[in-house]
C-alpha cells in the first residue's frame, strides 16, 4: 500500500509527524478517510477521533476542530486543540458534556441552539468512543 506524510499539529505542539497509509478524520461536513493518492481537499475538521493507520498500527488522537488540508502526497492538520487518545481524561471530558448540557437549558437564539446541541453531540460521541463500555 502506498504511503503519504501526515503532520498533525495543535498550537500546544506537533503531535504526529511520519509516513501513513491511511487516516480517517471528523470532517464538519461527515467523517472520511484519506489515501494516498487523494484529490487535493481542504476540509474543516469538528471535535472528533482522528485515526491513523500504519501497516496493522492505529493511533488515535483526539482533536477539538481545526483544518485538514491534503496536496502533494501531504496531509497536514492544524489542530484548535489536540491530544493523543491515551492522554485524554475521561472524566474532565464528561464534566465537560454535563456543563454543555446544562447550557442548553438557557435560551439560545435558533442557529446558536442548533450549533450547540451539534457540538454537544460531537464531545458524547468522542466521549462514548474512548471511555470503556460502563463509562455511560
Amino acid at each position: 500500500m502506498s504511503t503519504f506524510q501526515l503532520s498533525l499539529v495543535s498550537p500546544e505542539k506537533l503531535l504526529f509527524a511520519g509516513q501513513v497509509d491511511q487516516v480517517d478524520l471528523p470532517g464538519a461536513e461527515g467523517d472520511f478517510g484519506v489515501l494516498a493518492g487523494h484529490a487535493p481537499v481542504v476540509a474543516v475538521l469538528r471535535p472528533g477521533i482522528v485515526t491513523t493507520i500504519t501497516g496493522a498500527v492505529r493511533d488515535r488522537f483526539v482533536v477539538f476542530g481545526g483544518l485538514a488540508e491534503f496536496s502533494d502526497a501531504e496531509l497536514t492538520i492544524l489542530a484548535d486543540s489536540a491530544t493523543s487518545a491515551e492522554d485524554v481524561d475521561l472524566a474532565e471530558l464528561k464534566t465537560k458534556i454535563e456543563e454543555m448540557q446544562e447550557g442548553l437549558t438557557k435560551t439560545l437564539p435558533g442557529a446558536e441552539f442548533d450549533s450547540a446541541v451539534a457540538r454537544l453531540d460531537h464531545y458524547k460521541s468522542m466521549h462514548i468512543t474512548l471511555a470503556p463500555a460502563t463509562a455511560f
